[in-house]
């Protein structure tokens, strides 16, 4: 069966307040599509720390929220994307631990654990754009 979006909102961020204004939206749709506690608190989360990476390599970009359907089920995608320098090691990135913003390192690595589906497009200048699912379990 196709996957069938269902809603869509596009959010610029440009600042932390628009951080939290993501953050609303995705625990919002979770909460509609019916997702369950730890899947809402796991949107919730990864959608904050994803939106912050906007600002903190980036500064400027833009966050897409849907409520999707597949077979039956109800989820979140979200689609982070930047125009930023680009993640010039991906792997190390993903591992968790490292960061060129002299955080912890876990916004990337802790959001791939907290979904079900997590992809990364990016290069060196070009930008970085990561798509995230989450699906309710019945």
């Amino acid at each position: 069966m196709a996957e069938r979006i269902l809603s869509r909102d596009e959010i610029p961020v440009t600042c932390e307040g628009d951080v939290v204004t993501v953050r609303r939206r995705a625990q919002a749709v979770a909460h509609e599509r019916g997702l369950g506690t730890f899947a809402v608190a796991a949107v919730t989360t990864a959608a904050s720390e994803l939106a912050r990476n906007i600002i903190a390599h980036a500064s400027d970009g833009a966050v897409i929220i849907e409520a999707v359907a597949r077979d039956g089920r109800n989820g979140v995608r979200m689609v982070f994307r930047d125009k930023g320098p680009g993640i010039a090691d991906l792997s190390r990135a993903l591992a968790g631990g490292f960061s060129t913003a002299k955080s912890l390192g876990l916004g990337l690595s802790g959001s791939k654990r907290l979904v079900d589906e997590f992809h990364v497009d990016t290069a060196p200048g070009a930008g970085t754009v990561v798509t995230v699912v989450k699906w309710a379990r019945y």
